[in-house]
């Protein structure tokens, strides 16, 4: 078990190194419609103190920021280190200095004994081994009161790209993302939460489209800018050719002339850690 967690671990952290320059031109827009539900139930107010958990580039902790302001503090982690690049660069390149990004593991996170007021994890659960001790890291960095917001794909049968799993897992010698679709049934955010130990947990379904404008944009989101792109890295022309191809047919069905409108569904949970309770009450 601990042989394949790290595996996986590796599989994430490098493919998403791949992945990094590429991925806000093809992913940016159609996970926006999760990004904004997140930041709706559970919005920063100024002078907070967030972390976002498994940041990517930086869409979620710099809105944060920006809801803040130079008086707040926002910390971005994610365990491929050109993400957190990019974030650092988008960082600055906004004047943001007050958020800043590192390199870290969301089921390890060391925090220095800072108490963040809101957590966020955008669609980064579902690539952990152990979603249940990520939930629990981010437990512990939140002082008493403290809010979690977190956003994972919905259930299989209404994303329209999942497909790409059983099409690059048959060419490779584990599976890619073996649980990507579990946390995506009823009261699996709830239970994950409140096992953490937070409490009022609630969780909300997110319907989505995603849009490309034609097979090749679909496919790069596919293959190139994400979960798969360190399989998609290892394959040679015949084999991208074949999983191309079977990809392409597989989302046929939402196909609109040249381009495709693709079902998604996301599911965002929220919740609060407990308020400790004064030695009089």
């Amino acid at each position: 078990m601990k042989d394949h967690a790290r595996l996986q671990r590796r599989v994430q952290r490098y493919g998403w190194d791949l992945a990094a320059s590429r991925y806000d031109a093809l992913w940016q827009a159609q996970l926006s419609g999760a990004h904004r539900r997140l930041l709706a139930v559970a919005p920063a107010a100024p002078g907070e103190a967030v972390l976002d958990v498994a940041c990517g580039t930086g869409v979620m902790a710099l809105a944060a920021a920006e809801a803040v302001g130079a008086e707040g503090r926002v910390v971005g982690v994610d365990i491929a280190e050109r993400m957190v690049d990019e974030a650092n660069a988008r960082a600055r390149a906004h004047g943001l200095h007050h958020a800043r990004f590192l390199r870290m593991d969301g089921e390890a996170l060391d925090t220095s004994g800072v108490g963040f007021d809101l957590a966020y994890c955008a669609l980064g659960l579902m690539y952990m081994p152990d979603p249940d001790q990520a939930m629990r890291a981010m437990h512990g960095a939140l002082r008493p009161g403290g809010r979690v917001a977190v956003a994972v794909w919905g259930q299989r049968a209404r994303c329209g790209w999942s497909p790409v799993f059983p099409i690059v897992d048959e060419e490779v010698a584990s599976d890619v993302c073996p649980l990507f679709f579990q946390l995506g049934h009823a009261g699996m955010l709830v239970d994950l939460c409140t096992r953490a130990g937070f409490v009022d947990a609630e969780e909300h379904r997110v319907e989505a489209v995603l849009q490309y404008a034609g097979d090749d944009d679909a496919c790069d989101a596919a293959f190139v800018g994400g979960p798969v792109a360190m399989a998609w890295s290892r394959f040679d022309d015949a084999t991208r050719r074949r999983v191309r191809a079977r990809y392409l047919q597989a989302i046929r069905p939402w196909r609109v002339g040249r381009g495709y409108r693709m079902p998604g569904e996301f599911v965002v949970a929220t919740a609060r850690s407990p308020v400790a309770l004064s030695a009089a009450g």
